[in-house]
């Protein structure tokens, strides 16, 4: 598994945590010793506590979020990893309701998610917020400005975010992957896929554990002077 950190004592709330970038999170993170919560559509199996909910509903998140507290005894931890990429079409072929779907899950689950988890981080003194973003927040792809624009706005959250909670213990960053190997892809064409391969300097895709250790640095108490950042793992594809 490469650089481990310790999370014993440490309580973490994961989203998404049924596949890709998430379960790989929760896994390294209940590998380290962290007790971990995951929060998914469908019960995550695992080492863990399963919730189930919508994201994109607030009063999912919010019962997700005082069930974590109550059975785990505290939140010192999230990872806001659920997301969906949305269909892959051109902006003046996207209806209403695939634009609205796409903003409510990738902006307003992330909102949730914080807006839940931050009262009691402030009032412990100490918390650690790893949002996922996407390299399509900083640049945009084509057949996806619903999705490029979801992930632009956490980008902007984590960083409005990092300055709410500067000086109260709590630090929030953001991580950028360009594609990786996960089953969100399975709802994109060959062209959207391909198009964003081509643009990897690297030249392949990334991977779930790639992504993972790095949000496993972000959640750490070995971050200590980082917040409201976005970090870029997209094999060299991000220029800014």
């Amino acid at each position: 598994m490469g650089v481990t950190y310790d999370f014993s004592g440490r309580c973490a709330l994961v989203t998404g945590g049924a596949s890709g970038i998430g379960k790989a999170t929760a896994e390294r993170l209940r590998a380290a010793g962290a007790q971990v919560a995951v929060f998914d559509r469908q019960a995550a199996e695992g080492d863990w506590l399963a919730l189930e909910g919508d994201i994109s509903r607030s009063a999912d998140v919010e019962a997700a979020v005082r069930r974590a507290e109550t059975e785990l005894g505290k939140i010192d931890i999230l990872v806001n990893s659920a997301g969906v990429p949305g269909e892959s079409l051109r902006t003046v072929d996207m209806p209403d309701e695939e634009w609205r779907h796409v903003m409510a899950v990738n902006a307003d689950g992330t909102f949730f998610a914080c807006r839940a988890v931050v009262p009691g981080m402030v009032e412990r003194g100490y918390g650690r917020i790893v949002l996922v973003s996407s390299i399509a927040g900083k640049e945009g792809n084509p057949m996806a400005p619903a999705y490029s624009a979801s992930k632009a706005a956490v980008i902007a959250l984590t960083k409005a975010l990092g300055k709410d909670l500067a000086r109260t213990g709590v630090l929030v960053n953001c991580v950028a992957p360009a594609v990786i190997e996960t089953p969100i892809l399975e709802g994109l064409t060959s062209e959207h896929v391909d198009y964003m391969v081509e643009r990897i300097p690297i030249g392949r895709m990334g991977t779930s554990e790639e992504v993972a250790a790095l949000i496993c640095w972000l959640a750490s108490d070995e971050c200590s002077f980082s917040t409201g950042a976005t970090y870029d793992i997209s094999g060299g594809r991000a220029v800014y």
